[in-house]
């Protein structure tokens, strides 16, 4: 079996804790591992493979959380350069597939609390598959939720997909018994969803065909962005899954929940006696039912109920519970202030290593970078921006123009405006330094790079 796991998405309704750059799927909320590290950990049945496709931009974020995992052997990155929705991203996959390998297609950003019933369906998935059946998973609701589309089913076969209903509705669809939420999960064989796909939704057939041929294939599959930009974006659901009369459902039981929200993430996370969720960082005094997230920062509560608090460096939001579905409408309202804030946390990961803004005014900005052992920034240049570099942990490899030179701890040196330059970690432990910018423009698009280890634009 072939995993197909998805990490597309930006994540806007569990902002400010997932940004474009680091999305909800790649944070730590569940014992030290993220999302997408679950997923990995949940699929990883005997003889699996993982084709993982991930927007070009996160793919060493994702390798990073691969890697911690020991998984790296047995797994394909395909990069996008933009995304354009599952039923490209999933045929990309199938053309990478031999025809009769049975895909299991996920999401990288669920939970699953039944990881024995989850075993279960997805035997039985597979073996639909086999029979040249699209098959999706329908969970089983026990409440009637309008934020999720519905399936009708009769026994395994699907009547019809609904779109997110109104109360009344998704009332009625729980009463019914024959209504299953629409998980997003999927199983079949490559040839059989390309057959399907060609056959309802030719167009994007051909141009993910002709993407794929046109792909640069090394290590990774990289695809190309001009020919990313040709295919149409749509769902597998509305592309193929609405239209197909080969489509049947596996009735799925497994504690389910795709962290659409802050109450979604409240009802997942652990909670004390009183129904706060439990962090180190908190104190409650005659307070119950509250989310509370915080990273550093010390958050007491004192005879309050139903909020959700969110804190990270930049940002913190509180919430009535209930009312979490309006972040996404947050995020808009915040893009107009500052676009920088919904795309990247104060820290920022990059393939070298991490950076982190310790403060940004006009005409100035100071940031601690880490590099990892053995890493080097790319060799680059600005238009706007001179920089000053201090090392305050290990040895620093820098070059300036024509000349490269080592720094030691404590001691600096100076890279004017238009100067080529790059910084390199040759040791064998972490490399931390200071760099303070002065310019009339200090935004990360004002790098030119010259070379790339990591085959950055």
């Amino acid at each position: 079996m072939k995993v197909v796991i998805l990490c597309g998405g930006s994540g806007t309704r569990l902002w400010p804790i997932s940004r474009t750059l680091f999305p909800k799927q790649f944070v730590k909320l569940f014992d030290s591992k993220s999302l997408f590290q679950h997923t990995l950990l949940r699929n990883n049945f005997k003889d699996a493979e993982f084709s993982i496709v991930i927007n070009q931009e996160q793919y060493f974020l994702g390798l990073d959380q691969l890697e911690e995992l020991k998984l790296k052997s047995k797994s394909h990155f395909i990069l996008e350069p933009i995304g354009r929705n599952t039923a490209p991203a999933i045929a990309i996959s199938a053309l990478e597939s031999k025809p009769d390998d049975i895909l299991l297609v996920v999401p990288s950003d669920h939970t699953i609390a039944n990881e024995a019933a989850y075993a279960e369906v997805v035997k039985k998935a597979s073996e639909l598959a086999a029979t040249d059946k699209l098959v999706t998973f329908g969970i089983k609701p026990n409440y009637p939720e309008i934020g999720y589309g519905y399936i009708e089913a009769s026994g395994l076969d699907v009547l019809s997909f609904k779109e997110k209903p109104d109360l009344a509705t998704a009332k009625k669809y729980v009463d019914a018994g024959n209504y299953y939420w629409n998980s997003g999960m999927f199983c079949f064989k490559a040839k059989t969803y390309l057959e399907e796909l060609k056959k309802h939704s030719p167009d994007i057939y051909q141009a993910c065909l002709e993407a794929h041929q046109n792909a640069r294939k090394d290590s990774v599959l990289r695809l190309n962005l001009e020919e990313m930009k040709a295919i149409r974006s749509d769902s597998i659901d509305y592309a193929v899954m609405e239209k197909s009369k080969v489509v049947q459902v596996v009735p799925s039981d497994i504690g389910w929940s795709d962290l659409g929200s802050f109450d979604s993430l409240y009802e997942a996370l652990p909670k004390d006696e009183n129904g706060n969720t439990k962090a180190n960082s908190t104190i409650h005094l005659g307070s119950k039912n509250n989310l509370v997230i915080s990273h550093k920062r010390l958050i007491s509560t004192i005879d309050v109920e139903d909020l959700m608090i969110v804190d990270t460096q930049d940002a913190l939001v509180i919430s009535k519970k209930g009312s979490t579905q309006k972040v996404k409408d947050l995020v808009g309202e915040v893009k107009k202030i500052n676009t920088e804030m919904t795309n990247v946390h104060l820290t920022a990961h990059r393939p070298w290593g991490t950076y982190t803004v310790l403060e940004d005014n006009p005409g100035y900005k100071v940031k601690q970078i880490t590099v990892y052992p053995g890493a080097k920034l790319s060799l680059q240049y600005h238009h706007h921006r001179s920089e000053h570099w201090i090392v305050v942990k290990g040895i620093a490899t820098v070059t300036v123009g024509e000349e490269t030179f080592d720094l030691k701890t404590n001691e600096s040196t100076y890279i004017p405006k238009e100067a080529k330059h790059r910084l390199v970690n040759n040791q064998k432990e972490e490399l931390v330094l200071i760099e303070a910018q002065v310019g009339t423009y200090l935004g990360e698009d004002d790098i030119i790079r010259l070379q790339d280890d990591y085959k950055r634009n």
